[in-house]
């Protein structure tokens, strides 16, 4: 991690605080009386006059509700070591972390569960989200497939939605928020990529179009996501937690996305999805082409599951 911060470009520590507050929108006044110090002496730290104590710089950072990484970049730029340790999630085996999340997804089944970063990258998936997209072109399913472009490219699974219009206005606008917070440059140039995918002309309509559709409003908490597949609707209620009291960056920056059966022929579906063919092979129970063998192997729908613990 720490050769990962090297190596990005250096700004002062000063300058570093004064943009991160005024992204946020706070005052000099405001962030010293929330940290506990003078706003002259954070005067002195904006502008060099001053170096802060690693203790002040924690401060300065939770109350501006910077992300882990971001935190230890403030940190470097001000001589300190990082304070908060990071995961591998790439490495050539599975560490602690992935084996956890192997468990989560799997323990899920058979409902689609899949864990992606902060850049949207999937790092792991259960057997049955693997089925689901199995059948989208193989360059989007090459190790690290993205969540975003799965959903709204047009060899992805957005011929299949209905309700991409929707669903295309709903993922852009969460794109955009946290675009919004992080400042992050992959995530600037992701938004350009899939906001420049072509829309089919039905999906213009956006919620007009989702409107219209029958029974796509039949929830009023959350807009199903629909997925044809085979000549059935598949219907789900999506969801999307974080971790709790996290203290690792690379696990600060995950997600997890559950997609639950909003019917009965749902649930039907996913279990003829279940018991389908697997290891390696896509939704129709075949490898699937143009992948090469390593790029099975790497990708998480495929994963081996490891057996649960009982009682």
């Amino acid at each position: 991690m720490t050769s990962k911060l090297m190596h990005r470009e250096s700004p002062s520590v000063g300058t570093l605080l004064r943009e991160w507050r005024n992204r946020r929108g706070v005052s000099q006044m405001e962030l010293a009386s929330r940290a506990g110090c003078s706003a002259r002496h954070l005067s002195f730290v904006e502008t060099g006059r001053a170096r802060p104590s690693m203790e002040v710089l924690l401060r300065f950072a939770a109350d501006l509700d910077l992300p882990l990484r971001e935190r230890n970049v403030l940190l470097v730029a001000a001589g300190f070591a990082p304070y908060y340790p990071e995961s591998s999630m790439d490495g050539p085996a599975p560490g602690v972390v992935q084996r956890r999340l192997r468990r989560l997804v799997a323990a899920h089944e058979p409902h689609p569960v899949l864990v992606f970063d902060d850049q949207y990258r999937i790092v792991e998936a259960n057997r049955t989200f693997g089925a689901l997209v199995g059948d989208v072109s193989p360059e989007l399913l090459r190790p690290p497939a993205n969540f975003l472009r799965l959903l709204l490219h047009p060899q992805g699974l957005a011929p299949l939605m209905p309700d991409q219009g929707a669903w295309r206005e709903h993922l852009l606008g969460r794109l955009r928020r946290h675009l919004t917070r992080t400042g992050s440059a992959p995530l600037k140039a992701l938004y350009q990529e899939v906001s420049g995918y072509p829309v089919p002309s039905a999906a213009r309509q956006g919620h007009q179009q989702a409107s219209g559709a029958d029974g796509v409003f039949e929830f009023p908490y959350a807009l199903p996501l629909r997925i044809v597949r085979g000549g059935r609707t598949l219907s789900f209620i999506s969801t999307v937690m974080t971790f709790n009291a996290f203290a690792d960056v690379a696990v600060s920056e995950l997600a997890v996305a559950t997609l639950l059966p909003a019917d009965a022929a749902t649930s039907a579906g996913l279990r003829s999805l279940r018991a389908r063919p697997r290891a390696r092979q896509g939704a129709a129970g075949r490898s699937v082409s143009g992948l090469s063998a390593a790029d099975q192997e790497r990708w998480p729908g495929w994963s081996e599951e490891e057996p649960l613990p009982r009682g």
